[in-house]
Order: structure tokens, then C-alpha cells, then sequence
């Protein structure tokens, strides 16, 4: 794969709009709504367009160096999935690399909106199944459907530089953007989390999928209670510990299983499916957003 990275042409598309299919059927308002506003941040802008620039050495590179490429002949099952979900979304077949990575089951997506690749850690294949890779990988599509990639690369890179010791001092002119973009991204999550059920069509897998995320071991896993489980979520509502929450950018583990299941009971993803009756879009966005509202 040639990753083009024509950053001329790149404003140019954003200009217009013009950049690639959308996913707004199926988004999460909340996504949309926090994007539109971004894109009317000066700051975020350039925050974004200096991301681009720096995208060609951290993917052409260093993970071209440090990552296994998944291809017709090498991981031929895993490039299936791909290709399914790419169906699906009807996006193109995205690249998609391992990296060894066997502490943590994790998947992400970087690049721009028309160069974008997924990286998946190594772990992930040794705790889920096909049906879960599946909604894993289709969550992941999904970004690119949506052109969210640019912005999570630009927030991971922000991430980055506030972890780092030069961190401290930028922290006034980079906290304003992070924050804007963690508010985003964990909108966006929920969005993501519809596509890998569109390409999945199993609850229960897309469910499982979070679960060992959340306990990280396959024996446990068998141990756990989907139910007790989620009912942590009631517990920290009200706590002071939420607003941990505005600093992360994903929601909590527990939103996101609940939201996916109001997706699921919806009119929207039910006739999707060739099924009647379901949640209303209206009923849908708003039982999410008071779902996964930190403050």
C-alpha cells in the first residue's frame, strides 16, 4: 500500500467537503453535532492540519518497521473480515497491521480521512473470535467512514506531547484543543460502535468483544456477569469519580455496552436487519446522550 500523503490536496478536499462516503445514517448525533463545532475551531484546525504533515513519518516508518501487514496471502482469514466490513460500510478495503502487542486487546485507526490504516494489537486475536475481530474491525471502518481519523491522530498525538516532559509548558495552548477533542472522540465511540454492530449483526459478539476488554483474560471471562457488571455503571453516576471521565477519550466501558444495546432495540438498526418496531431516532439520541453525559 502507497500511502499519498498530498497535503495541498488535502485542505483542498476539506474545503469542499469532499471526502469520502459518510456514515451520518447511522452516526450518533452527539458525534456530529461536536464535529460541526470543531471544524469552526481555529485552533483545532491547525492542530489538524499539523498532524498531517506529520503523519507520512509516523506511518510510513515506524510502523512499517515495527508492525506485521495483513494481505491475501499473509493472515488471509483476518483480511476476509476486513473486506467484509469494508463491504458493509461500503468504504474501501482499508490496511490493516499487527503489532505485538500481547498486553492489552486494542485496535485504532490513524492516518487522514483518505489514507488511514488500522492497527490492531496482537492480543485481540487471541481473545476474541471471528464475530468479535468483526465488530472490532467494522468499529474501526467505521472512523474511516465517518472521517474521523485525522481527528483521533491528531488527538493521539496531542496526547502524546502532554504526556512528555515539554508537556508541562505547552499545556496552555494544547489543553484547550485536547479537551475539545476527547469531548469529540468519546462521541464519536459511540458512532464507531454502531458500525461494528452493522457489520457484526450479533449483539451478544459485540458485547463480548467489550467484556474482554474489561477483564482482559479469557479465563475470567467465562466468570463474568454481564449483568453485575453493568451495574457499576448505575453506581458511579453520581459520583465525584465521573469527571475523571472528561480526560479520557473513550466513555466508560459499561456506556458504551448500554448504548450499543439502545442501538440494537432501535427502528433504525432493526430495519437495518429487515425487522420492524424499535426505538425511534428521536427516542435513540436522546436516551444516549443522557446516557453517556459526564456533567
Amino acid at each position: 500500500m502507497v500511502m499519498n500523503f498530498d497535503f495541498g490536496a488535502y485542505v483542498e478536499r476539506r474545503k469542499t467537503g469532499v471526502a469520502g462516503v459518510r456514515g451520518e445514517g447511522y452516526a450518533f448525533e452527539g458525534d456530529l453535532k461536536v464535529l460541526r463545532a470543531m471544524r469552526r475551531m481555529p485552533a483545532v484546525e491547525i492542530a489538524v492540519a499539523q498532524t498531517v504533515k506529520l503523519t507520512k513519518s509516523l506511518l510510513s516508518t515506524n510502523l512499517l518497521g515495527t508492525a506485521v501487514k495483513v494481505g491475501p496471502r499473509q493472515f488471509p482469514r483476518i483480511q476476509r473480515i476486513v473486506e467484509e466490513c469494508a463491504t458493509t460500510l461500503g468504504i474501501p478495503t482499508p490496511q490493516v497491521y499487527i503489532v505485538p502487542n500481547i498486553a492489552s486487546v486494542n485496535a485504532m485507526t490513524f492516518g487522514t480521512d483518505d489514507d488511514a490504516v488500522i492497527i490492531v494489537h496482537a492480543a485481540t486475536f487471541e481473545h476474541l473470535n471471528d464475530e468479535e475481530l468483526k465488530f472490532v474491525i467494522g468499529h474501526e471502518c467505521g472512523h474511516i467512514q465517518n472521517n474521523h481519523v485525522v481527528y483521533l491522530t491528531t488527538l493521539y498525538r496531542l496526547q502524546q506531547i502532554m504526556q512528555a516532559a515539554g508537556g508541562v509548558i505547552l499545556a496552555p495552548l494544547l489543553l484547550p484543543v485536547t479537551i475539545a477533542l476527547q469531548s469529540w472522540s468519546r462521541a464519536a465511540e459511540i458512532t464507531c460502535d454502531r458500525a461494528g454492530l452493522l457489520c457484526c449483526k450479533d449483539a451478544r459478539a459485540a458485547t463480548n468483544s467489550f467484556a474482554k476488554l474489561a477483564i482482559g483474560s479469557r479465563r475470567l471471562f467465562n466468570e463474568m456477569d454481564m449483568d453485575v457488571y453493568l451495574e457499576q455503571l448505575g453506581e458511579g453516576r453520581d459520583g465525584v469519580g465521573r469527571m475523571g471521565e472528561l480526560q479520557m477519550s473513550h466513555p466508560y466501558l459499561t456506556k458504551r455496552i448500554e448504548s450499543l444495546r439502545l442501538f440494537a432495540a432501535s427502528a433504525l438498526y432493526r430495519g437495518s436487519q429487515g425487522l420492524d418496531g424499535g426505538l425511534t431516532r428521536e427516542e435513540l439520541e436522546a436516551r444516549t446522550t443522557d446516557l453517556i453525559k459526564v456533567i
